[in-house]
């Protein structure tokens, strides 16, 4: 069912899990192509690959709905299709297909990566789309699932930046949410390349069909690229890191919200984990990720003695490669530096930089930047212990990540 440079079985793998920490493998969905939407590819003179990726699954009254990514080596020759079951564990059936990309010169995006929103009003959109023309909203038909008016492809609401006329990397992997007190969607995108560089950025607005905002009050439709990016490529000290940190997925669970997203290892991005990760709102408004991988560590109070001592630090930031695959070969590695809390509120034993703790809220004073952080429990995976982590943002929505060392 897995392998490395071999031929594997295509569908799309089932798997459950009590706590996000152990996951049992259920089944599949499909034991073949999707009929509906191979046809389409073959009947515009593609090939489909053999195999499925991104589905997006919700519970619609008693249907499951899952939405899946068909493509081929046709550039942009793509479908969305929907399968349907009583369970989330199958036996799935296809539908029909969503919405359809094509191999010509008209102005669209590719027809992958789905993800759907219910709003207030009971109406259902779907985000999907990679490269060419970005992220776009379409909405669908709430009893079928399907594209509410047919062929429809919907509209855009974000892109990339450029540069001298070459997209600044690849946009794709849509993930929308709603939260409730900030009555706000927040629409989570990857940026770049998929086995290195890639990262996730994050826009709010007050619609489903936006316009979307970044932490600067900039359109994600504006043609630049947008901020804050929470999570990207890092390494921790004496690791080889991880690479290709994206396309993610966000949820709840009894009031706390995660992230779960694929990661390569740093020493070879032809492996893909699923990383999960706890995710923390800033009294901003802004969502930030946990620096660790999930766990189930123990949540208490951590003490301001606590924080005294040493830590590894990430700053982020972000090095433009214009292109693809091609160009796009270094993962751009976030790299952890040395860092000390001293006991008397200084960083580094430098009279210019302060630290001061609000449990759970820890306030850095770098330069000129302000960094608020959230303080947590949790586990150091790279040296196989629990310990303390933050997470945080500054005021010009630069991420920031923390873990003590022990």
């Amino acid at each position: 069912d897995a392998g490395y440079g071999i031929d594997v079985r295509l569908g799309i793998q089932i798997r459950k899990s009590r706590d996000l920490v152990d996951w049992n493998f259920v089944g599949w969905v499909f034991n073949k192509l999707p009929p509906k939407g191979a046809e389409y590819i073959t009947q515009s003179g593609g090939t489909p690959f053999n195999s499925l990726w991104a589905p997006y699954v919700m519970k619609v009254g008693d249907e499951f709905r899952l939405y899946y990514s068909l493509s081929s080596p046709t550039p942009r020759l793509s479908v969305i299709g929907l399968a349907t079951a009583s369970s989330p564990e199958g036996p799935w059936t296809e539908r029909d297909v969503v919405v359809r990309s094509s191999a010509d010169n008209t102005v669209h995006t590719n027809a992958i990566d789905p993800s759907v929103i219910v709003d207030h009003e009971g109406r259902h959109w779907m985000y999907y789309g990679s490269a060419w023309d970005g992220i776009y909203v379409l909405e669908l038909d709430p009893s079928t699932g399907l594209a509410k008016t047919p062929l429809a492809r919907g509209k855009r609401v974000a892109q990339r930046g450029f540069t001298s006329g070459t997209p600044n990397g690849n946009i794709e992997a849509a993930e929308i949410i709603y939260h409730l007190e900030q009555d706000k969607y927040f629409l989570f995108i990857s940026y770049d390349w998929l086995q290195t560089k890639y990262n996730v950025r994050v826009g709010r607005s007050d619609s489903p069909e936006g316009p979307f905002y970044d932490f600067n009050g900039v359109d994600l439709n504006a043609g630049h690229d947008m901020i804050p990016m929470i999570l990207a490529p890092y390494r921790f000290v004496d690791h080889g890191g991880w690479q290709g940190t994206g396309h993610c997925a966000v949820f709840e669970d009894d009031g706390q919200y995660y992230m779960a997203h694929q990661g390569r290892p740093g020493v070879d991005s032809h492996y893909m984990v699923l990383h999960v990760r706890r995710m923390f709102w800033m009294d901003s408004g802004w969502p930030v990720v946990s620096p660790e991988r999930y766990a189930a560590v123990e949540q208490s109070p951590v003490s301001e003695e606590e924080l005294v001592g040493a830590w590894e630090r990430i700053v982020f930031g972000y090095q433009v490669v214009p292109g693809y695959a091609n160009e796009q070969v270094s993962p751009n590695f976030q790299f952890a530096v040395p860092m000390t809390l001293d006991e008397g509120g200084t960083i580094d034993a430098k009279s210019d930089q302060h630290w001061r703790y609000d449990a759970p809220v820890l306030t850095l004073e770098i330069g000129d930047a302000a960094y608020t952080a959230i303080v947590e429990r949790g586990r150091d995976w790279e040296n196989k212990t629990e310990c303390i982590l933050f997470t945080g943002l500054n005021q010009e929505g630069v991420a920031i990540w923390g873990k003590k060392q022990n």
